[in-house]
């Protein structure tokens, strides 16, 4: 289980953002921290301390020339995801991302779109793809959703359907979107259901607020789960020590940080 650092960008800024505030209406938004630093400075942070398969998400306009800095900061120690489709996923990749994160280019009127998701294959190779997943329970089920987390899809996030997308890309990232930045608890019955279906390396967010909800990932994913942290590490604004979560990640990937 290792730690997967995240820099998310909104309107040219890092921002922590409750993720399902994030609408049109600008009203409601609700940030739970705004950067002083650029995507640059975490970046070369990151890079210092040795964190791999992190990400970058553009939420939104405005975000490229934050996103570029990130990348040029840590090449290929970064992913990027936001907007991203067969039109710019090269581009990105040149730039210095080490994969490529898309949702919306592959997911679109509520359904998956396989010709899209092919023609993303076929352009920059699965071994640099990563589907976001990132979903929310309607009924018991849960779905991917879309626009901003806004907008179900038909697409159910279930064993089959996560053992065939696992022959298009190299990774999932899976936010729990009803807890996203709201630092009260992760979604235990999704992280229980990705311990037990996930067939490649897939990584968790939402929701954590201390070292406790680590533990519960590791349990309940089997071991098998990495994760992202956000809004609550002391680096955004939040409680939980940045270099604690590095140092029990290493530890627990027999690679102890002193």
């Amino acid at each position: 289980m290792k730690f997967r650092p995240c820099i998310d960008l909104h309107q040219g800024k890092v921002k922590q953002i409750v993720g399902g505030t994030l609408t049109d209406n600008s009203a409601n938004l609700v940030e739970n921290f705004v950067s002083e630093h650029d995507a640059g400075y975490y970046a070369e942070l990151f890079q210092k301390d040795g964190l791999t398969g992190g990400h970058v998400i553009m939420l939104g306009p405005g975000n490229q020339e934050e996103a570029l800095k990130a990348l040029a900061a840590y090449p290929n120690g970064l992913q990027v995801g936001g907007g991203i489709s067969t039109a710019n996923a090269g581009f990105y990749l040149d730039q210095g991302a080490s994969h490529v994160i898309v949702t919306s280019y592959v997911f679109r009127d509520g359904l998956i779109d396989y010709g899209n998701l092919r023609k993303l294959v076929q352009a920059i190779g699965k071994e640099r793809l990563v589907l976001d997943l990132s979903c929310r329970a309607k009924d018991g089920t849960y779905y991917v959703v879309t626009d901003r987390w806004q907008k179900f899809t038909e697409f159910e996030v279930n064993e089959a359907n996560l053992e065939d997308l696992s022959g298009y890309c190299a990774e999932f990232l899976i936010h729990a979107a009803d807890v996203e930045g709201k630092r009260q608890g992760i979604e235990e019955e999704l992280v229980a259901k990705l311990g037990r279906w996930a067939p490649i390396p897939t990584t968790y967010a939402g929701g954590i607020k201390d070292l406790s909800d680590l533990d519960l990932i590791e349990e309940l994913g089997q071991g098998k789960l990495d994760f992202t942290v956000g809004s609550a590490l002391d680096i955004f604004g939040g409680k939980l020590a940045y270099d604690e979560v590095i140092r029990r990640s290493f530890k627990e990937n027999n690679n102890v940080r002193d």
